[in-house]
């Protein structure tokens, strides 16, 4: 994974890192439990190339569920990895499970 992925301990951390962007934001939602490690790891590559890819125009945010509860809780994510890409703080897109950089960049294409 890149240092392009920002990656908030707690909810506070991740509040501040959408107040302060200028730009959409990827949230994606990992989880650290058995089922939930291999998904995820594949999401952290997929996610990293893309915000190489996007720098600039970009902010992604790396969220552990278990760490950031009330993030998971906002944007209603009931598993592990899913994603949401967030335009001023509001919620224009999701996905839920594995995704391939394709069809991250085909959601994104249409918002950034």
């Amino acid at each position: 994974m890149t240092n392009r992925v920002h990656r908030p301990r707690e909810d506070a951390e991740v509040d501040f890192i959408l107040r302060m962007s200028e730009v959409p934001v990827l949230a994606y939602f990992v989880g650290t439990w058995p089922k939930a490690i291999e998904p995820s790891r594949a999401m952290d590559l997929v996610v990293g190339a893309v915000a190489d890819e996007y720098a600039g125009r970009l902010t992604a945010v790396r969220i552990d569920i278990t760490r950031c509860p009330a993030a998971t809780a906002r944007y209603g994510i009931a598993g592990a990895p899913s994603h949401v890409l967030l335009e001023k703080g509001e919620a224009v897109a999701h996905g839920t499970g594995p995704t391939s950089t394709g069809e991250l960049r085909e959601l994104l294409e249409g918002h950034l």
